[in-house]
């Protein structure tokens, strides 16, 4: 398989292996950003040489600006390994990025909801549970 149809191949090998939906990118470098799941589970990066996947991580700057932080998991050349090996690689990168975004989240203390750390707005309590409580003071 030539570099044009592989690069192809982990296009939509991307596409097809990341949690749904998937949301793709081209970026100023002219590397592609993968991002799946909703809320984002994994970020993967295809450039010409390698594909770098991060576990999604993201940091309110203000109270209405929330910034991708992604953590990353691994890289892989795939240009340099065989195929079977380079997509087993990249499914155990995936899965382990996917595993790692799981494992940040927290169990709601009120709704009970396992929740993005990035929409906690405590380390007991939602974002959505909080609002609600101040809405409830507001009408009392």
């Amino acid at each position: 398989m030539n570099e044009p149809e592989r690069y192809e191949q982990l296009i939509a090998f991307l596409d097809n292996n990341l949690p749904a939906p998937v949301e793709r990118q081209e970026l100023a470098d002219g590397s592609m950003q993968f991002t799946g799941g909703d809320p984002p589970e994994v970020v993967a990066q295809l450039t010409e040489t390698s594909v770098i996947v991060y576990a999604f991580a993201a940091s309110w700057e203000t109270p209405y600006a929330l910034t991708p932080r992604p953590r990353r998991v691994g890289v892989i050349k795939w240009r340099r390994l065989p195929e079977n090996a380079m997509l087993a690689a990249l499914t155990a990168l995936i899965k382990g990025a996917r595993e790692a975004r799981a494992a940040s989240y927290r169990k709601c203390e009120r709704c009970g909801r396992a929740t993005a750390p990035e929409w906690l707005h405590d380390e007991t309590t939602c974002s959505m549970c909080a609002e609600q409580e101040m809405e409830q003071r507001r009408i009392h």
